[in-house]
């Protein structure tokens, strides 16, 4: 094989590589338990339950979508269809710290007496402030039914469900100093002085033509 022929193929596996690399998924999710301890109107509940959070692009930021893979708590009595709305905090770390608010739909079924209550997926938006990698973890749940709230939070120091490696905003530009320098002007004024500094150079063009011509002369009869 020819040298030529050896360093288009060392060119072209270089480029595969970078290809590769470029194409490095930019998040990591995974499915953690969270031990959840309820506060309840009729007194402390609690139960384990798988959480998933995905991300989807949207615009300069993302959507986040919390998923409950088993029910957290229960209620004595019925909860009729659309008598429960479900919401929750998803808490940044990493990169960026801070909560993002996620909600959900109301139970779309009518949900028995003493059994437990599946949460519906609760999706929020975060767009990105900083750059680097920022964690997402599952954070207090709030359940809110026939008049009553009720309160879960995540009792075994769960770790992330989700890590993405993001690019906040560029900075936005910055005026110019106040002792830099002045930008050029374009007013009518300004060409004017243009003209007056274009009018004196011919000035001084003619009166060296003159001098030059003069001389000329001189050296001509001389």
């Amino acid at each position: 094989m020819s040298n030529q022929k050896r360093t288009a193929l060392t060119a072209v596996a270089a480029v595969a590589g970078a290809m590769v690399l470029m194409a490095a998924p930019a998040a990591h999710a995974e499915v953690v338990d969270v031990n959840y301890r309820c506060q309840t109107p009729i007194g402390p509940k609690g139960a384990v339950s798988p959480i998933d959070i995905k991300s989807v692009r949207s615009g300069s930021g993302y959507t986040l979508t919390m998923s409950f893979q088993k029910g957290v708590s229960s209620s004595p009595v019925e909860l009729g269809k659309g008598a429960m709305k479900p919401s929750a905090v998803i808490e940044m770390g990493g990169a960026e710290s801070g909560r993002i608010q996620v909600s959900g739909a109301a139970n779309a079924a009518a949900v028995p007496a003493n059994t437990p209550i599946k949460i519906s997926d609760l999706s929020g938006t975060y767009t990105p402030k900083k750059s680097g990698k920022v964690t997402f973890t599952a954070g207090v749940l709030t359940i809110k039914a026939l008049g009553t709230t009720t309160t879960c939070t995540p009792k075994n120091s769960p770790g992330p469900s989700l890590e993405l490696d993001v690019a906040g905003a560029a900075p936005a530009a910055q005026d110019a100093p106040a002792g830099g320098g002045e930008l050029p002007k374009t007013g009518p004024l300004d060409s004017a002085a243009a003209l007056g500094t274009l009018g004196g150079t011919v000035l001084l063009t003619g009166a060296a033509g003159v001098l030059w011509l003069t001389r000329r002369g001189q050296r001509a009869t001389g």
